[in-house]
Parts: C-alpha cells; structure tokens; sequence
C-alpha cells in the first residue's frame, strides 16, 4: 500500500497567517521528533499579498505606499527567491518534511519540483526547471520555488504558480524597473512570465489548479494523500508566530540596508545578480549585508558580513577577510572581484549622507539580470 501523506487544503490566507502556518508544520519533522510521513499544504492569499524573499529588501522591492492605498498585506517569505504578489489568482504549495541530509538544497527544490511539473501536464502544460528556483514554459516563468531548512533539521519547500497574473496591479505595488516603460511594461512582463489561463486558454483560479497539482504530488512520490487539518499544537504556534515574526517589523525589515550613509554595488555572479550594501563609519565599515534571490543564505556569505563588521575599508584588509570567509567560494566568484565590489560599495558609502534603497535581485516575475538583455 502506497503511503499515506497528510493534505491540507486552505483558501483566503493573510500574508503573515499563511506563512505562519507553513512554519508552525514544520515542528513535527525536526531532529527527535517521531517519524512521520510529509505534509502537502495547497492554499490560496487573499488578494492582495505581497511577499518578499528572506533575503531580499523589504523596502526595494515593493511599494509600501501603494500596498497601504491598495490594502494589499505585507510580510517575509523564510524561503528565498524574488518578491510575488499572492492572491486568488495564485496557487501557495507548500511541503513540509525533514531534510534529506545527503541532498542539496538545488536537488531538494528540483525534486521537489518535478510533482508541480507532472501536474501541470495533467493540463497539458509543458513546464521545465530553470535556474536555480524557477519553473518554465517555452522559457516564460509559471511558477517560483523556494526551500528553507530549520535549525532542527526541518524542511519547508515553497512554490507560487501562476494561474493567473492582473499584470497592472503587480506593477502598481512591486517595484520593477520595467515600470518605468510606462506603456511597454505590461509587454515586457507578457515576454518574460506566463499563467495556466495563458497556457490552456481556459480562464483559471489558484483553487482550480490544485487538483491537478495535487495529482502530480501523488504520481511523483507514490504516495496517497489523505485529507486532513492542522493540529491544535500547530494552529497555536502558528498564531503565536503571526504576531512574533510575520507581523514584526524586526522580521520584515530583517534583511534591509540600513539607509544612511550606505553604498552599494552589484555584484555579478554565475547564479545571478547580487548587491552588496556597506554602511561606513569614517573609515571603518559599520555593517555590510549581501542581499539576492538566495534560496538559503550561504554561511561564509554571512561570515563575510560579521567579519566585515568594525574593520577598515581598505584594500588590504578587506582582502584578507574575504579570503579567509571563503564567500567567494561560496558564491562562485573571484576573491578579487568580491573584494573591490566591497571596496566600491564602501567608497559611494563614503561619499553618500544617505543612500535610497536600491534593487537587490529582481521580483519573482521579472528578474532584474533580465532587464540587461533589453
């Protein structure tokens, strides 16, 4: 008999509630806790969400005064990946398990992906894996992925596919530096992103996908899925983290540049665009943080920036503790090139009184490295 997994259904999430109760799955699947078989979660936002990677800049990646004008929710994905507007337009999946610990965390997500993709054919749709958390049809994006790992061993898997896509209204409350196309924006997302209403020419909902979705979970991994609702443990974690992380502004503001007197650079690198942003103290460096579509944070890039922290801004220096972080490894570039984008970033940090936030890797649909091909 084909085992069994735990699925569950939701519609309407708020942007804090709907993460928090993806987290709050997660405790039954850490280090000492009994074994038990995965949990599906396939579930709709309210519209509107708007939903930040976990490594990414809150305030450079969407508009908070068109989110407060719209009504449209706030709050900080614990998985990578680009900024997303969330609705009823769009189909949350979620896999809770434990970590595999001989895979990594690309083979995870690729894995994991390949259910969304066998579902999709149900539809007739063709979708492959790109990149390192994108799925796409004929080179268009339908669908994000993301994967966070707890300290207990944990895992989370997140995807957002696109059955439908208000274009205009993504545009109002992210910001995308397509925008500034005016007319041709809407054109230019048309070149880069596609939804299942596109693909099947059939008007659909995040909800009328999940079927099919479901379908595929169930032929990729042999397993059943039996219906079910969270526990009272889990519902009570997931409230208490509502108000502690998805609704904190420690949390929503975790990842972003401090404003005054940063600089920034970009740094280019084979698994996409980078920023690096240092906030200076006369010569010495007060803070740097690298933010990007991370799927999980690198350890020796967060060495990097501790180890950063106090020293002087000089060739010699930053040298030295780039290469004993090993963050160029880690992000597959030369320790040079790492070192002078520090450099660069701590020079206009130097210069500037303050520094408005900039771009750090582009929103789910529209990559920003894209815009360069232009």
């Amino acid at each position: 008999m084909a085992e069994a997994w735990r699925l569950i259904q939701d519609e309407g999430a708020g942007a804090a509630e709907g993460l928090a109760l993806d987290e709050a799955l997660m405790g039954a699947y850490g280090r000492g806790q009994p074994e038990a078989p995965p949990t599906l979660r396939l579930y709709t936002y309210r519209s509107h969400c708007a939903l930040v990677g976990r490594y990414q800049n809150l305030q450079a990646e969407v508009d908070l005064e068109a989110c407060s004008r719209t009504g449209t929710e706030v709050s900080r994905r614990p998985t990578g990946g680009g900024a997303i507007v969330m609705g009823a337009g769009q189909l949350g999946v979620a896999l809770i398990d434990k970590a595999p610990v001989d895979k990594r965390p690309r083979e995870i997500i690729e894995e994991s992906s390949a259910a969304i993709v066998a579902g999709l054919a149900e539809l007739g749709i063709t979708a492959t894996f790109r990149g390192k958390n994108d799925l796409e049809v004929a080179g268009r994006k339908i669908a994000g992925l993301g994967l966070y790992v707890d300290d207990a061993g944990a895992m989370l898997f997140h995807a957002s596919i696109l059955a439908d896509l208000d274009v205009d209204f993504m545009l109002e409350v992210l910001r995308i530096p397509v925008a500034k196309l005016a007319d041709k924006a809407a054109a230019a997302v048309g070149e880069r992103v596609t939804t299942v209403t596109r693909e099947t020419g059939q008007p659909h909902v995040g909800a009328a996908v999940r079927d099919v979705i479901a379908i595929g979970f169930a032929k990729t991994f042999g397993v059943q899925l039996s219906p079910a609702a969270p526990d009272r443990t889990e519902l009570l974690r997931a409230a208490a983290l509502v108000g502690d992380r998805y609704r904190a502004d420690a949390w929503l503001n975790e990842r972003s540049a401090i404003p005054d007197g940063s600089g920034s650079a970009v740094l280019k690198t084979p698994s996409g665009l980078l920023r690096m942003y240092v906030s200076t103290h006369g010569d010495l460096v007060k803070s740097a943080v690298i933010v990007g579509d991370f799927s999980i944070l690198p350890r020796a890039v967060g060495r990097l920036e501790s180890e950063l922290r106090w020293k002087r801004l000089d060739t010699g220096t930053v040298a030295k503790i780039v290469a004993a972080s090993g963050a160029d490894r880690a992000l597959s570039v030369s320790a040079d090139l790492l070192t002078q984008t520090v450099l660069t970033a701590g020079r206009k940090a130097s210069m500037l009184a303050a520094a408005a936030p900039v771009r750090s890797a582009g929103s789910c649909y529209f990559p920003e490295q894209s815009l360069e091909r232009m």
